[in-house]
């Protein structure tokens, strides 16, 4: 009998190994991909923008010119 318990213990603790859901599966990581270069995309499009960048170099400009 001690054997029968310890293989169903046994049992029990392999299917829950096998139940576990760690990490992200490839389709996980393909969605999630494609979504960081969808981002990167309409960010890049919004900093390159004319107003952006027109602010951008306005703060930089002011930051070198300040007096110390």
């Amino acid at each position: 009998m001690a054997v029968k318990e310890r293989l169903r213990g046994w049992w029990r603790a392999g299917r829950e190994v096998a139940r576990r859901d760690e990490g992200m599966t490839t389709s996980e990581y393909a969605v999630g991909t494609i979504a960081a270069a969808a981002f990167a995309a309409v960010l890049y499009k919004i900093v390159t923008s004319g107003a952006v960048s027109g602010a951008l170099e306005s703060v930089i400009g002011k930051a070198l010119d300040a007096p110390f």
